[in-house]
């Protein structure tokens, strides 16, 4: 089975990809370790004050994707599945070219 970091780095010219803390108390610092640890290859970004609340993000894990025109694309809470992962991220790609 392939995981979403072997399906990344396909599309990492192409898509802006970043994962963000759902703990606005967390440090860029924490983020950065626990990225390294679990061997991420995208970047990490802290949350801004309300962008939780703001994209209804009410549990952890849940994956949001934005065209180029910031026009939500994809909403998932939970696991992914790396094939749908592959089709988002082929989606994004193509949308930014055009």
């Amino acid at each position: 089975m392939r995981r979403m970091q072997d399906v990344y780095p396909e599309f990492a010219a192409d898509v802006d990809f970043y994962a963000v803390g759902q703990d606005p108390t967390e440090t860029l610092d924490e983020l950065e370790q626990t990225r390294r640890d679990r061997v991420y290859p995208w970047p990490v970004a802290q949350p801004s004050a309300d962008m939780m609340k703001d994209l209804r993000v009410l549990q952890e894990s849940t994956k949001v994707a934005f065209d180029a025109n910031g026009v939500i694309v994809y909403r998932k809470r939970g696991g992914g599945d790396n094939k749908e992962w592959g089709a988002v991220f082929r989606r994004l790609a193509e949308s930014a070219v055009q």
